[in-house]
């Protein structure tokens, strides 16, 4: 092998901020890792697949389904993570984009709440003892899913209403 590229990283062993399941549309990659950033999440277990947690809640097959649940575990079980963020976003081609929602922003907004919460609740009931934190992408910024407390592992005052603007 030859080295092409230089650079100093740390190479104890390594504990996770967080797991966070995305999108790949690079649209909203900036967004996200800036709001990471602000959330104090700083060592990220990325899971960057098509849709992002809509392949726990609505998957195209088993197999998409069970290799996010792996792909958890592994974060789980080698950087001990504690915490999920699941994402999904607006206009994302694999829902069939705003299009599918016949350009109704609300309408798309609880499509993916909805979808959100059933990952979140797949994640709780396979992993004991982790938070999952539902967000959703719009280009105006990140939404946080309301009434999502129970997919926390330390219980918090119930929101009002469906989703909050977090970024």
């Amino acid at each position: 092998m030859r080295k092409v590229f230089h650079f100093d990283s740390p190479a104890g062993p390594y504990l996770a901020d967080a797991a966070v399941l995305c999108c790949f549309d690079h649209r909203i990659s900036t967004a996200v890792r800036k709001f990471l950033k602000k959330q104090g999440v700083e060592r990220a277990d990325m899971i960057t697949v098509a849709g992002g947690a809509k392949t726990l809640a609505s998957p195209r097959n088993d197999f998409e389904q069970d290799f996010i649940l792996e792909q958890v575990r592994m974060s789980v079980y080698l950087h001990q993570t504690k915490r999920v963020m699941v994402m999904t976003h607006s206009d994302c081609a694999t829902y069939g984009g705003l299009d599918h929602f016949k350009g109704d922003r609300e309408a798309e907004a609880e499509h993916h709440r909805s979808e959100l919460l059933r990952a979140g609740e797949l994640l709780t009931s396979n992993f004991p003892g982790i938070s999952v934190e539902p967000y959703f992408v719009k280009f105006d910024g990140i939404w946080e899913v309301k009434d999502a407390d129970h997919l926390k592992s330390t219980p918090q005052q119930p929101p009002s209403g469906t989703l909050r603007e977090v970024a």
